[in-house]
């Protein structure tokens, strides 16, 4: 976007509980404190495996942590004003800075709580404060609370991630010497893979069994009509582009989910390395446990095990592939506090300037998922037609592609009258995790 695109730019309200019955106020009243309940039950079930490892200074932690967490869920179903981080942490000051700001915006009249302040910063606010819950009481400061949730799905989605393995090992063999049509086939099919993987998502479900069942390539043909935006062929120019102006480039993807949603980025990461579209791919995740099923570095390194320990002969063969890709820094995994603050991306290049500079060498950025879109497009009442690049607001780094099943009412880029067809049809069309976006944007090119 040009300066004056930008200063034109109407910025619409952020997305909000004060909307009664809205999505954001459905979250905040019943999705929120289900994921609180769940994260206070997994810390109790582990009162026994806690007593074993630290003795009676496991059970006072894990005692604490829950009363902690139930002071959270009570603050937040009476909506009491949003307080500030105590931990001490490496990231609590930027947080209470931001709160600062929000304070400041909103006035004495309208305090920052839970049903009155954006929605994307009090959600993400409450998992930073279950990190808080955990971190104030050692020694069980670095139990992920989610955990097991995440390794359920995990598990229950192994017959789909065979087939996808499996497909990819007779890809694997011939795709050295495939013509460009039949390697954009390829590319088009597993970008869709991996679109169609963000559906298992655990935040959305609030940790009830979301996993995939079936092989995901079979189901890919009827999926097609509720792609919204597909914009594969501008990805797959510019990672062409790339390749042709210098070899290969870098290929960013920043993850969402952990289980099969994982497995369907790494199948697609292992297919552009494979195929030659991509030199290297840097994996960034989450620090700390985030928004249920968001990826780890112990979730992304414990993937990549399982897989190798499979007993399914094609899984197994994929997984000492990553593992080799891992060893030799072909895959790289990173995480950065950015990635969880409630910040819009456009704030990047201000408030993380190192890792904004760190996306501007990548021939494609690929954002997976809905959080993600929610940080692109500042979580706010966009009209459906808004132009993708322009609610960006000046967010361009690189080259950049939102892969995103829609579970939240925020969408951008459709055609006139598409979001009135699609509302007549089915009401809850935003939300309802049945459609999804493929949508590029490109920086303009400087220099010769």
């Amino acid at each position: 976007m040009t300066e004056a695109e930008l200063e034109t730019l109407r910025v619409p309200p952020s997305l909000s509980a004060k909307v009664e019955g809205s999505f954001a106020y459905l979250t905040i009243r019943d999705r929120l404190p289900t994921i609180l309940t769940k994260a206070v039950d997994s810390i109790h079930r582990n009162k026994d495996k806690f007593f074993e490892q630290y003795g009676e200074e496991g059970v006072r932690a894990e005692k604490a942590a829950i009363g902690l967490l139930s002071k959270l869920r009570n603050e937040l179903q009476t909506d009491k004003p949003v307080l500030p981080l105590v931990d001490e942490l490496e990231d609590a000051d930027g947080w209470n800075c931001y709160l600062q700001r929000h304070e400041e915006l909103q006035g004495e009249q309208d305090p920052v709580s839970w049903f009155r302040s954006p929605w994307l910063y009090v959600e993400c606010y409450m998992y930073r404060r279950i990190q808080e819950a955990l971190w104030l009481n050692p020694p069980i400061s670095g139990f992920d609370a989610f955990q097991e949730a995440k390794t359920q799905s995990y598990f229950e989605s192994q017959r789909a991630v065979m087939a996808l393995c499996t497909h990819l090992e007779g890809l694997r063999k011939t795709v050295a010497g495939l013509p460009e049509d039949q390697l954009l086939e390829h590319f088009d099919r597993l970008l869709q893979v991996s679109l169609w993987g963000n559906k298992c998502d655990l935040s959305i479900s609030a940790g009830q069994d979301n996993s995939q069942k079936t092989s995901p390539i079979d189901s890919l043909a009827e999926l097609r009509p509720f792609i919204l935006v597909d914009d594969t062929r501008s990805v797959w120019s510019a990672l062409v582009s790339a390749r042709e102006r210098g070899g290969p480039g870098r290929v960013d993807i920043i993850l969402d989910n952990a289980g099969f949603e994982l497995t369907t980025d790494l199948v697609l990461a292992d297919f552009l390395v494979a195929s030659g579209l991509a030199r290297t791919v840097r994996f960034h995740g989450k620090s700390m446990p985030w928004f249920v099923s968001d990826v780890t570095a112990q979730d992304f390194t414990w993937t990549v095990r399982q897989t190798v320990a499979s007993n399914h002969r094609f899984m197994s063969e994929s997984g000492v592939q990553w593992q080799s890709y891992v060893r030799e820094g072909v895959w790289t995994y990173h995480d950065h506090p950015f990635w969880t603050q409630p910040h819009p991306f456009c704030d990047m290049a201000a408030d993380a300037p190192d890792l904004y500079a760190g996306l501007q060498g990548s021939a494609l950025v690929l954002f997976k998922g809905d959080l993600n879109y929610r940080k692109l497009t500042g979580d706010r009442e966009w009209a459906p037609t808004a132009a993708f690049g322009a609610v960006l607001r000046g967010f361009a780094p690189a080259p950049l592609c939102s892969l995103r099943t829609l579970k939240a009412n925020v969408q951008v880029g459709l055609q006139p009258g598409q979001a009135e067809r699609l509302s007549q049809r089915q009401p809850d069309w935003m939300t309802c995790g049945q459609y999804a976006v493929v949508q590029f944007h490109s920086p303009p090119r400087r220099g010769p």
